[in-house]
């Protein structure tokens, strides 16, 4: 390590020492590298393994590194979905004394894809659909808390499975820049059209390829913009409605909840006469589902993760109520003797290969699937055993899984056990996608 080496880091990490920081990226060791898929990127790009955690690394201008660094650091305060700062490494040498150049650090975010790890399989139009939704969702909310991205694009972004759909989350904040309060129209609209052209253009790089199933491009890349306005039109737009019909109040909260959003202030003003009440949505806050759903079990996922499980929840409500048992008390019961019991009869082996929440998501989708074909409930222990069998061990590129010929006739599921005693480990080594 040169005696000159400048580390800026929000909490002290020896092993970021060990790390060979006097060669260039590209020349790297194989084993300090993780293989993990990247996105196209202007900067050279790796990940690393840093004890029990993967970085991220890119190599870039001081003053670069140093901008994005706090960028990143402030959209992560205002809870925007973006990966987490970790450090700047500057007056990097090499062995003959020659200047390297800084580096900015970001934690690897668990479980997720840049889009074209997905190619390897082609990418079908109705994914490609889903993978802008989830940008579409998340400008909106870049845009609430007022900034302006600049290079809107899904190289840009990273995608984790969200019960069937997907949840998008800020790679580059490079080009962005944030203002008080909200974007104007121009600006949003500039943001729009960057990302319509970016995505079309992606698209087409993936038709040349080969890659693109029966993608328009120009359809595709359309969907952002429409999707935006339908969502931001909903999110802010104010709303006359009759001074007799207040009802359409609590139906206007209920639509922002549906789609995932609390409101924490709301604006009512009645006309003159008073035969008419216009109400606006001020100041609007994403994760819903995901709120409630920690307060209750204490599960920290996705917006459409938590959904699913509160549903299924409700569901576990209704099928064991009993006088005196509050939502709380039900929640911590179903948590113990349906959700826990699922996660841990998953094999060991195959634990890395997906979110426990989108496992859980899977299950239940595979036991509603399993039960219309043979016209009758299946068993929670019978479904777990058949989708370990049948749908995880059957995820692409999962051979050395396979080969430790874990039997899922032997699948059982755990005695429940309560929730105060659970031990689990924050991070479950391997990955699925490691092998993309």
């Amino acid at each position: 390590m040169a005696p000159s080496l400048s580390i800026t880091a929000a909490t002290a990490e020896p092993a970021l020492l060990d790390l060979p920081w006097h060669l260039p990226l590209e020349d790297w060791p194989k084993e300090t590298i993780a293989a993990l898929p990247k996105g196209l990127s202007r900067h050279t790009v790796r990940f690393a393994h840093l004890g029990e955690h993967v970085i991220a690394i890119k190599e870039t201008l001081l003053d670069l590194a140093k901008r994005e660094y706090e960028m990143l650091r402030k959209l992560e305060k205002l809870d925007v979905p973006c990966v987490e700062p970790f450090a700047i490494i500057s007056n990097r040498k090499d062995a003959n004394g020659n200047d390297l150049p800084a580096v900015l650090i970001t934690r690897h975010l668990k479980f997720s894809l840049p889009y074209r790890a997905m190619w390897s399989q082609g990418l079908r139009e109705q994914t490609a659909k889903r993978l802008v939704d989830a940008l579409s969702l998340l400008l909106v909310r870049l845009h609430l808390a007022g900034f302006f991205w600049g290079d809107v694009s899904l190289s840009n972004t990273l995608f984790r499975r969200d019960a069937g759909r997907f949840a998008a989350y800020l790679v580059d904040a490079e080009t962005g820049q944030l203002y008080e309060g909200r974007l104007s129209n121009g600006q949003r609209e500039n943001d729009l059209e960057i990302a319509r052209v970016n995505i079309a253009g992606e698209l087409m790089d993936l038709i040349a390829s080969g890659k693109g199933i029966d993608i328009d491009p120009a359809l595709v890349s359309q969907r952002i913009v429409d999707k935006y306005r339908e969502l931001w039109k909903e999110l802010t737009a104010a709303e006359v409605i009759d001074a007799s019909e207040r009802w359409r109040i609590a139906k206007r909260v209920q639509r922002l909840n549906e789609l995932g959003f609390d409101i924490e202030e709301l604006s009512m003003t009645q006309d003159q006469d008073g035969q008419t009440v216009k109400i606006q949505p001020k100041v609007v806050d994403a994760g819903h589902h995901a709120r409630r759903l920690l307060l209750l079990t204490g599960l920290d996922v996705e917006e459409n993760q938590a959904r699913k499980l509160l549903n299924d929840i409700d569901q576990y409500r209704l099928n064991n109520a009993r006088p005196g048992a509050d939502e709380e008390v039900m929640a911590h019961e179903w948590q113990s003797n349906i959700y826990e019991p699922v996660i841990n009869a998953i094999p060991q082996e195959m634990t890395g290969k997906l979110e426990p929440a989108e496992i859980f998501h899977e299950v239940l989708e595979h036991r509603l699937k399993k039960s219309e074909q043979a016209g009758q409930d299946i068993p929670l222990e019978d479904t777990v055993r058949s989708y370990v069998a049948e749908v995880l061990a059957n995820r692409r590129d999962e051979a050395s899984y396979l080969a430790t010929g874990s039997n899922t006739a032997a699948i059982s599921l755990p005695e429940p056990i309560p929730t105060g005693l659970i031990v689990a480990d924050d991070e479950e080594e391997g990955d699925w996608r490691d092998k993309v």
